[in-house]
């Protein structure tokens, strides 16, 4: 196949094939370049891992949040941080840092804790979750993938009437009639996952989602990974992204440790880190790492492990079961580009899924994880071209990388191919902040 010439920038190339290298192998930058190939584009991929999915999404929550995907930024924040303050086992907890970005970001996410500018992200990013939705289950089928799904909903349990009743009203004036959510009290939420009764006493009632999906992310993007491999993607591992080099108002090229790399277009999906690449380029976007944890317990010989996923809002920790595993997750923290597990944040995540199901699996063995999720002020990812003509952005995706990453995928492809995004991006710009 012959390719145009790399001086031309590949926003104003109509369908034309590119050359365009992605940074980035999480399930993010993964899915972006399944879709660049698919629409025809030379895809090499740059990846510091050894593999896909091996860092942010590695050990998450394991929901596809299609019908539940919420801005963190709500005004429920400042509450929970006034009712945790000063506890390690906090939810959301800041380590206040002498860093400027870290203040600043602080600030721009609580300015977007409003209850109308929540309600406002909240409707674009149902939207482009549930494309996003779409866009996955027509390639989970195309592809033949097994990443351990399931897809029997997620139910969010709340401890307090008053939450509840919250929560319920704010899921009214969500727009799209695709988020379908059904209020339960605890019988019924019992019937719709009958391990909730070993905690029976801590909960009222919750929202069940009946559509939403668990699984295991990694496992979703090496297979995602593998299936882009097969149609042409070069995954380039072990490699690791040292310097963007501009010249003019393109990107001439990509420094890695093992020598120079050009390309006619650069998708940047580097999570937490992708910042500190774009500055010296002259690009500044207000991404902050947000650290969270995980831990997964072996399920082997216990009968209280849960089917269905599950959210528990008053302490955040999400729970998903899968290839014998019992998987928990949650806590935000404020701490920089520090990956040092914990153990008391971890443990809080622990204690949280052993209230939840003491006899789902075995706490004595349970492995402990961290991640940096790339997070923005607003909590909605940058989707778009830069202001350099060949440079776009796929990043900043927070704890829903897994849930748009096909969406958003698709919609760069057709962006780098000189196309308006099938998928509607409102909400989504990079020059939005």
């Amino acid at each position: 196949m012959r390719f145009r010439a790399r001086n031309r920038a590949a926003n104003n190339e109509g369908s034309g094939a590119v050359k365009v290298l992605v940074l980035g192998a999480g399930v993010v930058g993964t899915a972006a370049a399944y879709y660049l190939n698919r629409a025809g584009h030379e895809v090499t991929v740059i990846e510091r891992q050894n593999a896909a999915g091996m860092e942010t999404s590695f050990a998450n929550g394991g929901h596809v949040s299609a019908f539940t995907a919420r801005p963190w930024a709500s005004p429920t924040v400042p509450r929970m941080l006034v009712k945790w303050f000063g506890r390690e086992d906090a939810p959301y907890l800041v380590r206040l840092r002498p860093e400027l970005r870290q203040w600043l970001w602080g600030l721009r996410f609580m300015r977007n804790c409003t209850t109308a500018r929540h309600m406002k992200m909240a409707r674009h990013m149902v939207r482009l979750s549930m494309d996003s939705f779409e866009a996955l289950k027509e390639v989970r089928e195309r592809e033949h993938l097994d990443y351990d799904q399931r897809a029997n909903g997620v139910l969010h349990v709340y401890r307090s009437q008053k939450a509840l009743d919250e929560a319920a009203g704010g899921e009214r004036v969500i727009e799209d009639p695709r988020a379908r959510s059904e209020v339960v009290d605890m019988n019924r939420a019992l019937a719709i996952e009958p391990a909730l009764d070993q905690a029976r006493q801590l909960y009222v009632g919750g929202l069940y989602f009946a559509h939403d999906e668990t699984g295991d992310a990694h496992k979703f993007s090496t297979e995602l990974a593998a299936a882009a491999a097969r149609h042409g993607v070069v995954f380039n591992y072990g490699t690791t992204v040292r310097a963007l080099v501009r010249e003019g108002d393109r990107i001439v090229a990509v420094e890695t440790d093992r020598g120079r790399l050009s390309a006619d277009a650069v998708v940047l999906s580097l999570g937490a880190e992708g910042p500190l690449f774009l500055r010296p380029v002259g690009i500044d976007v207000p991404i902050y790492p947000v650290k969270g944890y995980s831990v997964t317990l072996p399920t082997e010989g216990y009968n209280g492990t849960p089917s269905v996923g599950i959210h528990d809002q008053e302490i955040r920790v999400v729970t998903s079961t899968y290839g014998g595993r019992l998987r928990a997750a949650g806590t935000a923290e404020l701490v920089g580009y520090d990956r040092t597990i914990t153990p008391s944040r971890a443990d809080a995540v622990l204690r949280g899924v052993m209230q939840m199901f003491p006899s789902g699996g075995d706490a004595s063995r349970a492995e402990r994880w961290t991640g940096l999720r790339p997070m923005t002020p607003d909590c909605a990812p940058l989707i778009g071209r830069t202001k350099l003509s060949n440079l776009y952005l796929d990043t900043g995706h927070g704890s829903l990388g897994w849930t748009l990453a096909c969406g958003s995928g698709r919609a760069i492809a057709d962006l780098v191919s000189g196309k308006k995004s099938e998928i509607d991006l409102t909400g989504f710009e990079v020059d939005r902040f």
